[in-house]
């Protein structure tokens, strides 16, 4: 796993070990409990790395599937499903995930600062 030293996960965060070597998470990000990063699917027999930018938010019970790439200052929210990579600076949220919210702003940990 590529974790940067800044980056905070919650210790009911899941992360998948069964190919730890494709998780990457950037500086000040933050991941809330039961969030799942998942880079392996086993009925496609699949194996993809999963990306997460600099200070982006990952809300709780929020799900990555494999080879999923998030932009810089990224807002996951809660409980949503994201199937897909989206760019820096947004919020996306719901099963599937899609962008609700463009040309924000976050601080460390994502939180926030403009909208």
């Amino acid at each position: 796993m590529n974790i940067d030293p800044t980056a905070k996960i919650s210790l009911k965060a899941n992360l998948d070990f069964t190919n730890p070597a494709g998780v990457y998470i950037g500086a000040g990000s933050y991941l809330a409990f039961g969030s799942t990063i998942l880079t392996h699917d086993m009925s496609r027999d699949l194996n993809k790395p999963v990306k997460i930018g600099k200070n982006c938010f990952i809300g709780a019970n929020a799900i990555l599937l494999p080879g999923v790439e998030l932009g810089d200052q990224v807002i996951v929210g809660a409980g949503s499903v994201v199937t897909k990579s989206f760019p820096s600076n947004v919020i996306v949220t719901g099963n599937p995930a899609k962008i609700v919210k463009q040309e924000i702003r976050t601080s460390r940990l994502g939180i926030l600062e403009s909208a």
